[in-house]
Formats: structure tokens, C-alpha cells, sequence
């Protein structure tokens, strides 16, 4: 009995390698580089007293970075950019 419960998982592993260029694409890229500046201005507003407009307009531009990336990826721009594969 050589086809253990740990050589299956194994199997079922090597099987599921082609998940190697999740969000190497234009779209998510832009999408993490919007919600990021979104949450260093939310980190700066927290400093500054907190300074709670800025806090919701930071608020909206991650949401909005997000919204970015789906319309993007919709637009053909979500295929992986590596050109190994």
C-alpha cells in the first residue's frame, strides 16, 4: 500500500501549480498601487489628529482602487504579464 493519504495530497498539489502568475497583471498592479497610496493617506490622516475627512477620503480612493482593477481586468488587461508562460 503504497499510495498514501500524504502522496495523494502531494498528487493534488503538483496538479494545482499553475496558479504561479496570480495577479502578475496590469490590473492588479494598478489596483494595489491605488489601495496603497489610499491606505498611507488614511495612515497620515490617522497622525494628524485624526483628521477624519481626509480618513474617508482615503476611505474612497481604496474603494475606488479596487473598482479600478475589476474595470480593468474586465478590459482585457488581467492577463498575467510574464512572458515565460
Amino acid at each position: 500500500m503504497d499510495n498514501t493519504v500524504a502522496d495523494q495530497g502531494a498528487n493534488r498539489i503538483e496538479e494545482e501549480a499553475p496558479h504561479d502568475l496570480h495577479g502578475n497583471s496590469p490590473a492588479a498592479w494598478t489596483a494595489v498601487v491605488i489601495v496603497l497610496v489610499a491606505f498611507t493617506l488614511g495612515a497620515i490622516a490617522m497622525v494628524l489628529g485624526p483628521n477624519w475627512v481626509l480618513f474617508w477620503i482615503s476611505v474612497a480612493i481604496a474603494v475606488l482602487g479596487a473598482l479600478a482593477g475589476k474595470v480593468l481586468q474586465l478590459l482585457g488587461f488581467g492577463v498575467p504579464t510574464d512572458g515565460d508562460h
